[in-house]
């Protein structure tokens, strides 16, 4: 893009979050001299969410506000301002405050949690999303109530670590069989069953709730369970509805379906971050990933777009990481269909590392505590390396070693 024109296009982005943010960034760092303005629907300086589980959640930290020098960059923030249609034919987007046309425009409005079926305003239930959540746990964590937590995937197990570092009592109430059911199949997620007992948390699985009452949760099998407080974490769906009448293409869940560079069905309009699929050549699907470097990643190729530098396709080897129980778990890659399973280390200890193959070749890894297996796997699942799986299987045997 020529300097003239990129001096009179307007890029919106819409949403504060990681990949807003980032977007905006990317902009200016790739030599974007036009107008950038970034509109977040919540008040707050634009913020880091990881945190929130953790630092923030225990008074640790007052925010996570990103390290990000808007007005030097030229970058207009809308704070506090809902958006809530879309009109590509007027290149504008509907806000509380009235239309704000663009020429170019990234959504980068991530995901909402899942509320629990008939606990919305009710008094003591909770979620864990934003800073206001968070500001709304703190004080349940400082005097030590007696909290129920419904969900055991990755939120439920950070905050249930952080409540017991708190001291608070902790019930974890799961419906389906496992921790993480959904995520790791069962002979990965089993172990990690036994660190609620081992923080002192109960792990109820099988369990449902059929309602929430003043003090306590009762189960559908009947039990009650005390709770001063109700944390739900049951998942998040990216947050789309806005879109409605849009014509922008979504899937049934609700996610944008941007394409390999991440652009819309719609011209001029990109989607990155929670909010969006794209096609995977790695992997052969389209990708939903609900994760922080996801979000760090995809706007580097959007902002590359945008000034015209012909980026690679999207195709990153997914990454997160989660600090739960005294451990730091590392996941990369994507392990859906693989047809091997390589274990490196026992799972009933500190540290160990489950490898998934497809072929022989190296498609996904979780670490427990071996971040130098995560670092060496990472860069063997992007360079589709072939491993010897009894070399793998090894701990003693560095990772990339069992290449061949």
């Amino acid at each position: 893009m020529s300097e003239q024109k990129q001096s009179s296009q307007r890029v919106v982005v819409v949403g504060a979050g990681m990949a807003g943010v980032q977007t905006a960034v990317a902009l200016r760092e790739q030599g974007f001299t036009g107008p950038v303005t970034l509109i977040g629907a919540e008040p707050h300086q634009p913020y880091d969410r990881p945190p929130l589980s953790k630092a923030v959640l225990l008074g640790k930290a007052e925010d996570s506000a990103f390290d990000v020098d808007f007005e030097a960059l030229g970058i207009g923030l809308r704070l506090g301002l809902d958006v809530t249609g879309l009109r590509a034919a007027d290149h504008e987007i509907d806000t509380e405050a009235g239309p704000v046309p663009y020429d170019v425009l990234v959504l980068a409005t991530g995901a909402r949690p899942v509320t629990l079926p008939g606990t919305e305003g009710v008094p003591g239930v909770h979620l864990l999303r934003t800073l206001d959540d968070a500001a709304r746990l703190k004080p349940v964590l400082e005097r030590r109530h007696d909290i129920v937590v419904v969900g055991a995937g990755w939120i439920g197990a950070e905050f249930t670590t952080a409540a017991r570092e708190a001291g608070c009592a902790v019930t974890v109430v799961e419906a389906a069989e496992r921790p993480l059911f959904g995520a790791l199949p069962a002979e990965v997620a089993a172990p990690m069953a036994g660190w609620y007992a081992e923080s002192g948390a109960e792990l109820l699985t099988h369990a449902r709730v059929a309602a929430v009452e003043p003090g306590r949760v009762v189960l559908a099998d009947g039990r009650h369970l005390p709770a001063d407080a109700v944390v739900v974490g049951i998942g998040a769906r990216p947050a789309t509805d806005w879109l409605d009448g849009s014509g922008i293409a979504l899937d049934a869940g609700g996610s944008i379906t941007a394409d390999a560079r991440l652009r819309t069905s719609l011209p001029d309009v990109y989607a990155v971050g929670d909010c969006a699929s794209f096609p995977s050549a790695r992997y052969g699907e389209r990708l939903l990933v609900h994760h922080w470097d996801n979000a760090l990643q995809g706007p580097r190729t959007v902002a590359a777009d945008i000034v015209g530098d012909a980026p690679e396709e999207y195709d990153p080897v997914p990454y997160f990481w989660s600090e739960q129980f005294g451990r730091f778990v590392q996941y990369a890659g994507h392990h859906t269909g693989a047809g091997d399973l390589v274990r490196r280390g026992d799972p009933a200890g500190a540290a160990w590392s489950v490898l998934w193959l497809r072929d022989g070749v190296l498609v996904a890894l979780l670490a427990v505590g071996r971040p130098r297996d995560l670092a060496q796997g990472r860069k063997l699942i992007e360079a589709g390396a072939r491993l010897d799986a009894d070399r793998a299987a090894d701990p003693a045997v560095p990772l990339k070693a069992a290449a061949v």
